[in-house]
């Protein structure tokens, strides 16, 4: 396991225009239009975001079933074993599967973390995955392997022209519970959408 991409922080964190997109701390919520794809009934947490350099997402719905959380600790020779708060593992998207990404909340900070708002941070280092083992660290917490990623003005015809995906609040419950598979729904419930009403025509929020 290689823990986190740092490139790609890197690359969002010198990007100043990234808090400017409004996509960007709200969450992703796939339509009928994409029942038959792998993104179906998937929840993504938007992380990055700009005109020029796409976007940047993890989804946060798709529990992992291995490896767990305690043997991606292992892997990172974390102790103690076992560790004394466990957190959500998600499959956070197609790419880069084998790194790891922490989404959690910004009461608690490392070095070298990106501020996605001021209330959700994308840390950088295994330091955070280490406080949490010994029963510290940010209250709120998912490690997610692998993201996903638009190039520039893809995402922006999946939501207008493609009807691909519904743009709802990034609710703590929606981003950190442990109930994954009522997570679709509550983000649905979250823009006052019954998964009845929708179609595969369904309109973006």
């Amino acid at each position: 396991m290689v823990f986190l991409h740092d490139s790609l922080l890197a690359q969002q964190q010198q990007a100043p225009d990234t808090q400017n997109s409004p996509l960007v701390g709200q969450v992703l919520v796939a339509s009928p239009a994409l029942a038959q794809t792998p993104f179906a009934c998937t929840v993504i947490y938007m992380c990055a975001h700009t005109a020029q350099g796409g976007a940047m997402g993890l989804v946060v719905n798709r529990r992992l079933p291995k490896p767990s959380f305690e043997e991606l600790l292992a892997q990172l020779d974390i102790t103690p074993s076992p560790p004394l708060r466990r957190i959500g593992v998600s499959a956070g998207g197609p790419l880069d599967v084998t790194r790891g990404f922490v989404l959690h909340s910004s009461d608690w900070q490392g070095t070298d973390g990106l501020a996605v708002t001021p209330d959700v941070t994308l840390s950088a280092s295994p330091l955070v995955l280490q406080k949490l083992a010994e029963g510290e660290g940010p209250h709120d917490a998912i490690l997610a392997m692998g993201h996903a990623s638009w190039g520039a003005g893809q995402l922006e015809e999946e939501i207008l022209q493609q009807d691909a995906w519904l743009v709802a609040p990034a609710l703590p419950e929606i981003v950190f519970g442990q109930d994954f598979s009522s997570k679709w729904r509550q983000a649905l419930a979250a823009i006052n959408l019954d998964p009845l009403q929708l179609t595969g025509q369904a309109g973006h929020a």
